[in-house]
């Protein structure tokens, strides 16, 4: 796997902080944000692909930035053309203040559920408002008409909640970043306490969404020495067996699910961001 390095680069992308409401689990209106990364040069006379990417178990829109170099490897990336410009987008999708999350399977499973209708009713609308993405109105209709110009992905929690979005929100994303975490539909740890039925779940979702193996893309991965490793791994070896919904290939231009395992990466943003360096290539194709 490549990885990067830290590198001083002059032309800068910029952050952009979009606040927009929202409601609990007792319709009660919050105030939320998102940060969102707009590279150099950015123009509103264009369109840009976009990722949203989610925070891990208790941290908010600003943990990516604040944990890792991830900034500064999107400038990098950009600047040397090794991809076109994007947009990346840190939402968060806790409901509730995440100071006050109870930190227990069920609590981050039911949170990373239930995020999944704010995720398209509100998240979606406030941040392609602020910024030019491929969207050509701000509707459902939008959304799924420019599936594939955007991606989500997400570290740990953040990865769960990319597994609950690639089957609840397949119509309007079509590249998944599953980041040291399995999917948690079936149960807590399902990639590892039950990987055939959640596979069996995820091809499920696969095959109702209409959808052909070209129109969505997942990219999982993990580190050796990172605990999701245990619960990733197994359900990446039962989605193979569904090979009409699931084409592995370790090339990353061929079929549409991969699985990178690091030797000796661990579970923490310096190491996980490596992983979208790795991929960013290899999106929006």
């Amino acid at each position: 796997m490549r990885q990067y390095d830290y590198h001083d680069v002059n032309r800068r992308g910029t952050i952009r902080r979009v606040d927009y409401t929202t409601r609990d689990w007792n319709e009660n209106i919050i105030e939320k944000y998102v940060n969102i990364y707009l590279p150099y040069g950015y123009d509103e006379a264009k369109k840009y692909n976009i990722l949203y990417l989610m925070h891990g178990g208790g941290g908010n829109p600003d943990a990516w930035l604040d944990t890792c170099m991830v900034k500064n490897m999107l400038d990098y990336v950009i600047d040397q053309k090794e991809i076109k410009p994007l947009i990346v987008a840190f939402p968060s999708y806790y409901k509730i203040p995440r100071e006050t999350v109870k930190p227990d399977v069920d609590n981050e499973r039911m949170q990373s559920l239930f995020y999944q209708k704010e995720l398209i009713n509100e998240t979606l609308p406030a941040v392609e408002a602020a910024c030019s993405t491929y969207a050509e109105e701000l509707t459902a209709e939008g959304f799924r008409n420019s599936r594939m110009h955007r991606g989500i992905g997400g570290f740990s929690m953040g990865s769960c909640t990319t597994w609950f979005a690639f089957e609840k929100n397949i119509d309007y994303f079509a590249y998944f970043l599953t980041l040291s975490g399995d999917c948690w539909d079936v149960e807590g740890l399902g990639g590892k306490n039950n990987p055939e039925k959640t596979a069996a779940v995820l091809h499920k979702y696969a095959v109702e969404s209409g959808y052909t193996p070209e129109e969505y893309f997942i990219y999982a991965a993990t580190g050796s020495e990172d605990p999701a490793v245990d619960a990733l791994g197994p359900q990446i070896e039962a989605m193979k067996k569904y090979t009409d919904t699931f084409i592995y290939d370790e090339d990353y231009t061929k079929g549409n699910l991969h699985y990178h395992l690091q030797e000796g990466f661990r579970h923490k943003y310096p190491d996980v961001y490596q992983y979208v360096y790795h991929i960013l290539p290899y999106l929006f194709r």
